[in-house]
């Protein structure tokens, strides 16, 4: 999944483009403005937007001699549209909602990377540091079954694949000590999926 441009990635073509440039937008735009921004051709531009005016999912306002259109957001496919556009944050709140599930809970499971950005592209990995509970060992079946399946899960909700990185608790002072590592940039700019932030579960391993 592109999850920059998650429109266009499902409505193939001219609609999708322009689709996408509309649902980034609370703000009317000209035809023109919305050609160039899907960078597309007034003229194909105009033809969609003609239609989708018809089916009701675009506003049209005309102002002198311009015409202003929008997306119709009380439209109910316009707001599917809208909520295509924010399919990152309801895969976030899915993820984290099948962790609750991973037994022996982690100590933390942190999304970081392109994902966490919001600028994973089709193919882009789903990048995932997960820490493991003081009390469990770096061989413990439970834990390793319970985080693979998480994984599987994940990559199919997300539609990416999901790449997970481990370490254990007594580990994180060291990592979050080494320069470069994504271990510090995810507990500056990750987003915590279960447990506690990387910065305070280093603090309380000491």
């Amino acid at each position: 999944m592109d999850y920059g441009q998650p429109i266009e990635t499902v409505v193939p073509g001219v609609q999708g483009r322009v689709l996408g440039v509309l649902a980034r937008t609370d703000t009317e735009l000209t035809m023109r403005t919305v050609a160039g921004l899907a960078d597309v051709s007034v003229n194909r531009a105009v033809t969609v937007l003609n239609r989708l005016i018809e089916l009701g999912v675009v506003h049209r306002r005309d102002a002198g001699s311009a015409a202003l259109v929008s997306l119709e957001r009380e439209n109910q496919v316009a707001r599917l549209l809208l909520d295509l556009q924010d399919v990152r944050r309801a895969v976030i709140e899915r993820l984290r909602t099948e962790a609750s599930t991973i037994q022996p809970a982690p100590a933390s499971l942190v999304l970081f990377g392109s994902f966490a950005r919001g600028e994973a592209r089709s193919g882009s990995d789903i990048d995932v540091l997960a820490v493991r509970a003081a009390a469990v060992g770096p061989d413990d079946e439970m834990w390793s079954d319970g985080l693979g399946r998480w994984s599987e899960s994940a990559s199919r909700i997300a539609g990416n694949p999901v790449r997970v990185v481990a370490a254990g608790t007594e580990e994180l002072p060291r990592l979050l000590r080494r320069p470069g590592s994504v271990w510090r940039s995810a507990a500056s700019e990750g987003i915590v999926l279960i447990g506690a932030s990387l910065t305070d579960v280093a603090a309380a391993a000491g």
